[in-house]
């Protein structure tokens, strides 16, 4: 393919009755193929061959856990129920008082900070390092009090971040870190996967991710033996971990577990995750190759000594340099036949949750005690975030976009801004 888009200087957008420059479908994922219907299908016949019931905490749930594990250089992981559940764990597991403030990433789905509040803490966000969706080293210790008692950070649309900046904040600080890569599987930073970096690290494993192994899932994952058992008690209803005979459920907590039904599914799914990987980071390093060809919008790239696997790609939009605004941009872009979206507008502490302080056991809740000594406003304020939402749109993407797909975007990208600077 060319290195950046060729388009001429006479062509008419189809918003204003040109040819569209994308005429077919977009290209779906097909996800899941005859590889997982295939496991699928074993397990049942397995299943009706003994009369036994498809169950959880069985072999196929440590061989996957071991198999996710060792993609990630070796240490312990727990399949769960969802990326929120995954999140939920793995910040129980740190055993954090009441009162306790927790850094939260500045632009996040809503289970990425809710589990700091229904743990009975204060989620405090972070706001973004410049040109970027991530918080950053600097952002994090602006909101660090003598109240904090744990840093989550984001690998937002699979961008890894500056984990040894964030590391050395948070032993400065003596705070455990908590890597939420709910987007991000297989992206690397200095030559190691994210989530080997701090304490925990929450996955989802939801159909929209990079991996996934069903509807819903996730995945809690340490390199710590002694904290890997916590976590399985927290994940099972406290039911005991490595404990002495005759112990029983030894924390009250919830069930949380997955199945071997979703990890049979996951197993097929982690043999596949490789080319899944390779895949997306063509698209993403493409796009962004071409993008410095061009005279305005320029692609977010990973900062240095990052590899990302990007779940999505992020487009700076520099309003000083168009004519219009960037949500007509974006709908012209869209009438080319590619599903461009305006906006990504996740941040946490503007949920309705969050901005009236509505969690799980509301009147008792420490965030609205008179005994939480933070500002009662709750003004975390996120400019850099909200700036990065004005001026920044993006495009979903999927390993299965074709190259003929990928040339299609670049050349919608050059059509659109030729037409509009």
């Amino acid at each position: 393919m060319n290195t950046a888009p060729i388009v001429s200087e006479n062509e008419t957008p189809a918003i204003l009755g040109g040819p569209k420059t994308k005429l077919g479908p977009w290209p779906k994922r097909r996800l899941f193929g005859e590889e997982e219907k295939a496991a699928v299908m074993d397990l049942f016949d397995r299943c009706l061959r003994n009369s036994d019931p498809i169950g959880y905490s069985g072999p196929e749930e440590r061989a996957y856990c071991e198999e996710f594990s060792a993609l990630l250089g070796g240490g312990f992981a727990d399949g769960v129920n969802s990326g929120t559940n995954a999140l939920f764990v793995a910040l129980a597991a740190l055993d954090l008082p009441p009162y306790s403030e927790v850094i939260v990433p500045p632009i996040t789905d809503a289970g990425g900070a809710m589990p700091v509040a229904i743990l009975n803490g204060i989620p405090v966000p972070a706001d973004c390092a410049p040109g970027g969706f991530n918080a950053g080293p600097a952002e994090i210790e602006a909101r660090i009090t003598p109240r904090t008692r744990a840093i989550i950070v984001m690998h937002a649309a699979g961008l890894p971040v500056d984990m040894d900046g964030v590391l050395e904040v948070a032993r400065r600080h003596n705070l455990p870190v908590v890597e939420d890569c709910a987007q991000a599987h297989g992206s690397t930073y200095k030559g190691r996967p994210v989530g080997t970096f701090g304490d925990t690290a929450a996955f989802s494993t939801m159909f929209g991710k990079t991996h996934a192994f069903g509807g819903q899932g996730g995945v809690v994952f340490t390199k710590d033996e002694t904290r890997w058992q916590r976590i399985r008690e927290l994940a099972d209803r406290g039911k005991p971990c490595g404990r002495a005979p005759g112990v029983r459920n030894v924390v009250a907590t919830l069930n949380f577990n997955t199945d071997e039904l979703h990890c049979v599914i996951g197993r097929a799914q982690l043999k596949k995750l490789p080319a899944m990987m390779r895949r997306r980071r063509e698209i993403g390093n493409r796009i962004a190759t071409a993008c410095r060809g061009l005279e305005a919008i320029r692609m977010v790239e990973g900062i240095p000594g990052s590899d990302p696997v990007y779940w999505f790609v992020v487009f700076k939009y520099p309003q000083d340099r168009f004519r219009v605004g960037k949500a007509e941009f974006v709908t012209a872009l869209q009438a080319e036949g590619i599903p461009f979206e305006a906006d990504y507008n996740f941040l946490p502490m503007q949920y309705e949750w969050a901005r009236n302080r509505h969690c799980l056991g509301t009147s008792g809740h420490p965030w609205n005690s008179p005994q939480y000594t933070g500002d009662p406003a709750t003004p975390y304020p996120t400019p850099v975030a909200e700036e990065m939402i004005r001026t920044h749109f993006r495009l979903p993407i999927n390993e299965g976009i074709d190259d003929e797909t990928v040339e299609q975007v670049i050349r919608a990208l050059g059509k659109i801004e030729r037409h509009f600077l």
